[in-house]
């Protein structure tokens, strides 16, 4: 109509962009703990934001995260999935940013595990195994380690929640300016990219007067379901090492050497018990100093 008025939503200022991007500043330091909600790779700008950290903000911002589009784009050997995450506001339901998100199981660190022994690995079709070299520990030299097929079927849970993580990342970034704080989820890049980033480490600071020893990290505990467990294989003064990293229903990663609460992980998590996991956090993340079955129900 002619004499019809159309009011247009007017644009944020200046002063509401800044007051946005301080908010999300503000929050990360009163509220996000690091290698719980966000990491940090040395040799980035940015730290890098994890779904815990992803449900602070849109928390704050009132938005609900809709995984309201998932494609299956399976076949019989991979499992693969796209999803679009939509944000809806809290108040009023409307759209506020769309995110996408995409896994396979055919990625690397899904494809791959260890073999359980040598006669597993030796009884293996000669297409799925294979031997994959690894780069040496800090000065050591690459070295190789037997790896088998892993059965797409057996990670298809774990491939469709990355892709919603990875899509409810996105659309956190997009719809809340938090680009301007965070980096892309770096923790989702091939190994060998994170560690060729890893390398840029920044220039040497000049040295700087001792620092009072530290108090020891106080211990938590928390009762979780196990949704993987993953392994990576090292040197160390040439000697080999297996870090364990177990995963959590909110992706949150608990670290270990210990083959006993990996073992016991893998066993709660085929049986669907619930563990209780005591760590610190510290300078790699949470690491795990007990792990035992939960009493409570599951």
């Amino acid at each position: 109509m002619e004499n019809e008025i159309v009011e247009y939503q007017r644009p944020l200022t200046a002063v509401q962009v800044r007051a946005q991007v301080q908010l999300i500043q503000e929050v990360m330091a009163a509220v996000m703990v690091k290698d719980v909600h966000y990491g940090v790779i040395p040799g980035t700008q940015k730290p890098t934001l994890y779904k815990p950290g992803s449900e602070k903000i849109l928390s704050t911002f009132r938005i609900a995260a809709y995984p309201k589009e998932i494609e299956d784009l399976s076949n019989y050997d991979e499992i693969r999935y796209r999803v679009k995450v939509h944000g809806l506001s809290m108040l009023d339901g409307s759209l506020i940013g769309v995110g996408i998100g995409e896994c396979s199981s055919s990625e690397e660190k899904y494809k791959w595990r260890r073999p359980v022994c040598d006669e597993e690995y030796n009884e293996a079709p000669e297409d799925r195994k294979r031997m994959k070299w690894f780069k040496g520990f800090g000065d050591k030299p690459p070295y190789q380690q037997k790896q088998i097929r892993t059965n797409p079927s057996d990670v298809a849970n774990t491939v469709l929640k990355m892709a919603k993580k990875r899509g409810q990342i996105d659309m956190t970034l997009t719809a809340t300016g938090a680009s301007d704080v965070f980096d892309q989820d770096l923790e989702d890049l091939p190994e060998g990219v994170v560690q060729e980033v890893a390398d840029k480490k920044p220039p040497v600071k000049a040295p700087q007067k001792k620092a009072p020893a530290a108090k020891a990290p106080a211990e938590q505990v928390v009762t979780v379901k196990v949704i993987s467990v993953a392994s990576k294989d090292g040197m160390k003064d040439g000697k080999p090492y297996t870090v364990f990293t177990i995963f959590d229903e909110e992706d949150v990663k608990y670290g270990t050497f210990s083959e006993t609460f990996a073992d016991l992980a893998r066993s709660a998590k085929e049986s669907g018990e619930l563990v209780n996991i005591t760590f610190t956090v510290g300078q790699y993340g949470n690491k795990i100093t007990n792990l035992e079955l939960s009493p409570v129900a599951k």
